[in-house]
């Protein structure tokens, strides 16, 4: 069913079409097949939700070590690291997100937002294209890519 949804996400154009796959590909993603490990997820999220990054990133670090092989423990790990500031933790834990699901477009678009905050614009151009081939029609995409280009371009060609 993910390979599925994917697949229609490629050709599809229309915003609310967009966004109602990627909310199914969201749904398939948080369900773990454990009701333990469920809990959980929902804990830590509402955690991250209230603010309280510490509990968050405890739930997540607990779920990785019982489902390692489960991307989304990494990927709410990845934001709660993130929303903290641990900018270099996050893009460690994005890494891993996407060694279990490639196409995880959460992940990127975090790891395109933490590589422009660091400077690394080439670097966050280079997810761009691979958000791109995972949905070509994602609204603001194009901007974004024509975004980074300018700033590539007015970039000193000696940095």
């Amino acid at each position: 069913m993910l390979d599925d949804l994917f697949a229609q996400l490629r050709t599809a154009t229309a915003p609310a079409e967009i966004e109602a796959l990627q909310n199914g590909i969201w749904q398939l993603w948080l369900a773990t097949g454990d009701v333990a490990l469920d809990k959980a997820l929902e804990a830590g999220i509402r955690a991250m939700q209230m603010d309280d990054y510490g509990v968050a990133i405890k739930y997540f670090t607990d779920i990785i070590q019982l489902k390692p092989e489960l991307a989304e423990g990494w990927n709410k790990r990845a934001t709660a690291l993130y929303l903290r500031g641990e900018y270099r933790a996050s893009l460690a834990d994005i890494a891993e997100t996407l060694r279990r699901e490639p196409r995880h477009f959460g992940a990127l678009w975090g790891q395109v937002d933490i590589l422009r905050q660091l400077g690394e614009h080439r670097r966050a151009l280079q997810v761009l294209e691979r958000i791109s081939a995972i949905c070509p029609g994602l609204p603001g995409l194009r901007e974004q890519q024509r975004s980074l280009r300018e700033q590539l371009e007015d970039r000193d060609p000696l940095e």
